[in-house]
C-alpha cells in the first residue's frame, strides 16, 4: 500500500490533518526522523546505535558479558553479535576475555577507549533529549506518551 506520507521527507507540521489513514504512517515517519537524529548525535562520537547499544549494556553490566548475552539483551541473533564485537574489538572498544566459569566460553569487556567512547555518545544524546524537551511542552510530552502506549 502506498501513501504520500510515506516518501514525505519534510517534518509532519503542527496542525495538519490526521486521519486515520495517515496517523500510522505520520507516527513511521517521526520514527524515522528521530532515529536519524539519534544516528547523527552518535556518530559524532563514532558510534552507531548498535555499537552504542553494546557499550551501555557493558557500562550497565560492570563487568564482562558473553556474547550471548549481549545478544539477548539487545535481542538480536548471537552471530550478529560476533560480527558486531568483532568491529568493536577492532576499533579498541571492548576487548575478549576469557569466561572465569567456562574456558571454552569468551566474553566482551569494555575497554578505557570504549568508556571514553560510550560517554561521548551519551553526552551526544543527553543534547538531543535536551532539544527535544525544550521544543515539546509537558502537556504534548504526555499525550505523546499516551499515543505510544496505545501502540502496544
Amino acid at each position: 500500500m502506498y501513501h504520500s506520507l510515506m516518501n514525505n521527507h519534510v517534518s509532519v507540521v503542527a496542525g495538519a490533518e490526521l486521519t486515520p489513514d495517515t496517523a500510522i504512517f505520520a507516527v513511521l515517519h517521526a520514527a524515522r526522523t528521530l532515529e536519524d537524529r539519534v544516528e547523527d548525535a552518535l556518530e559524532r562520537a563514532g558510534l552507531s546505535i548498535p555499537k552504542y547499544s553494546v557499550l551501555n549494556e557493558l557500562v550497565a553490566a560492570a563487568e564482562p558479558l558473553s556474547l550471548s548475552e549481549l545478544a539477548s539483551r539487545l535481542s538480536c541473533v548471537r552471530s550478529n553479535m560476533t560480527q558486531l564485537v568483532d568491529r568493536l574489538e577492532g576499533e579498541q572498544l571492548v576487548r575478549r576475555v576469557p569466561d572465569a566459569t567456562d574456558r571454552r566460553a569468551v566474553k566482551a569487556a569494555i575497554t578505557e577507549e570504549g568508556r571514553r567512547r560510550h560517554e561521548a555518545g551519551a553526552e551526544e544524546l543527553a543534547k538531543l533529549h535536551r532539544e527535544f524537551s525544550g521544543n515539546v511542552s509537558d502537556g504534548d510530552r504526555e499525550a505523546l506518551l499516551r499515543v505510544l502506549s496505545a501502540l502496544g
